[in-house]
């Protein structure tokens, strides 16, 4: 298992993915894994957050064949991708390998090196417009954890990483010992693959827009309450019309659907942190009855609430490309 790092690469990004196998090896995992930092010339390098990690193996010199090949993401994936010795060398292990993954941003040297073109791939959710742009070969679907098409894992941003890697064990060594690395390393659950990255909650509204900010606020906090265009509308002295043009401009949705996801991910949020019966999380996430409930899940996450509860609870499915 080689894991390519580079100078202001995630320092998560390539501990989440080397500890989850050492759990792994620690809980009996046979054939254990063998995890190896590679990194051009074998130089150290220089993680975004200042820790200096000593490469293992200079890149170069790595010989197939390898398991999987892991690249890692990070502030300095640019640069990594327009590093041409970099990205041929991924190129060259990459043929080499039984499967190769890539953590966050580390998608855009992938991507770089022609290895997610005509795949759907996924990456950091404030990164995927830009990767994209720069690669239209490559289908890029922003929402999931982590996904796979074929042999090509690509994962969302930093502890996805986590999730990605309890997959691959799961893949090699079954569902009991990966829920097991899981509460070993004592993380709240194994979460599938096609739960959303981003939340609405975390998806800020243009700060120049400070009617827009306000009500995307009032919404979040507001969920139980009356969020329709009207009410809105009152709310931010503007005609409806007016509030609908300003959501689909600055927020590409419209009102109803904005208020209808910001529903749908709060009630996600109390399925996986509550025991709240379905009845209780639809009350408060201002669904008018359980079927509605059902209805914005199914639109939203594919699944059922109950199943969405159970697969996170018990460890779920991995997301495969469809």
């Amino acid at each position: 298992m080689v894991i390519i790092g580079y100078d202001q690469a995630e320092l998560l990004d390539i501990a989440c993915v080397s500890d989850t196998f050492d759990s792994a090896n620690r809980l009996g995992a046979q054939p254990p894994y063998q995890v190896r930092l590679a990194t051009s010339g074998g130089r150290p390098v220089r993680t975004s957050g200042g820790m200096v990690l000593a490469g293992q193996e200079a890149l170069e010199q790595v010989r197939g064949p390898l398991d999987t090949l892991v690249v890692a993401g990070g502030l300095g994936h640019r640069s990594a991708a327009e590093d041409a010795g970099l990205v041929g060398q991924v190129r060259r292990l990459a043929a080499r390998s039984r499967r190769v993954a890539s953590v966050c941003t580390g998608a855009g040297v992938l991507a770089a090196a022609g290895l997610l073109d005509g795949r759907r791939a996924t990456t950091h959710w404030a990164y995927a417009r830009d990767l994209a742009d720069r690669h239209p070969a490559v289908a890029v679907d922003p929402g999931p954890l982590y996904l796979r098409d074929g042999e090509v894992y690509t994962s969302a941003g930093v502890t996805s990483a986590l999730d990605l890697t309890l997959a691959l064990v799961e893949d090699d060594h079954g569902p009991d010992l990966a829920r097991t690395a899981a509460r070993w390393l004592v993380t709240y659950l194994q979460r599938p693959g096609n739960q959303a990255q981003l939340s609405i909650f975390v998806k800020d509204a243009p700060p120049e827009n400070r009617i827009l900010c306000r009500l995307v606020q009032h919404i979040t906090s507001h969920l139980d309450e009356d969020l329709g265009s009207a009410a809105l509308a009152a709310r931010a002295g503007l005609s409806e019309r007016h509030l609908a043009r300003l959501f689909l401009d600055q927020l590409g949705d419209t009102p109803a659907r904005f208020v209808r996801t910001a529903r749908t991910e709060a009630a996600a949020h109390l399925l996986e942190s509550t025991a709240l019966p379905l009845t209780a999380v639809a009350r408060r996430c201002g669904f008018g009855s359980t079927e509605t409930l059902r209805q914005a899940f199914l639109t939203r996450f594919g699944t059922a609430p109950s199943r969405h509860r159970t697969a996170l609870r018990g460890g779920g499915a991995k997301a495969e490309a469809k």
